[in-house]
């Protein structure tokens, strides 16, 4: 019995049709960067309540970047501990495409890039604000945090 020679080329074409397609959305580096962020925001989310210290990056007290640096490490992901540096880190993105897990910055006291927050979603965020403050959540509508935005950071 003799196999006809389009049949092995046949065979081929079914297999292809029936291979499991390529995934799409997000890779998998993407994916893992933004469940990291996501954790870093819970991890932020978790230190409301703990007390503004200068310097401060663990849950006895927090400054903004000390927030942020606590925060990503417990995620698993190292970041820098000043602020100016935690902007060189990261990619700048537009406000309309805030996620979860990204930075936002201000300036305070007409210095660029002097503050620091997570940004949570729904225009909200969590910071460590000031002297004698503690961690808390805030709108990025409020009048003056409007005034003081300078821009968002995805790590």
């Amino acid at each position: 019995m003799r196999i006809p020679l389009c049949l092995p080329l046949i065979l081929l074409l079914l297999a292809g049709c029936a291979s499991t397609p390529a995934p799409s959305g997000p890779s998998l580096a993407e994916q893992t960067s933004d469940g990291h962020a996501d954790r870093a925001a819970d991890v932020a989310l978790s230190m409301l309540g703990k007390p503004y210290r200068y310097g401060g990056n663990t849950p006895k007290g927090f400054d903004c970047s000390g927030l942020v640096n606590y925060s990503f490490g417990q995620a698993g992901i190292r970041v820098s501990r000043e602020t100016r540096t935690l902007r060189q880190e990261a990619t700048l993105v537009r406000t309309s495409a805030l996620r979860r897990g990204d930075l936002v910055f201000f300036d305070q006291e007409g210095k660029k890039y002097s503050h620091v927050g997570i940004y949570l979603g729904a225009g909200r965020f969590v910071h460590a604000p000031s002297s004698g403050g503690r961690v808390r959540m805030d709108s990025l509508e409020a009048d003056y945090w409007r005034r003081h935005f300078v821009e968002a950071r995805r790590i």
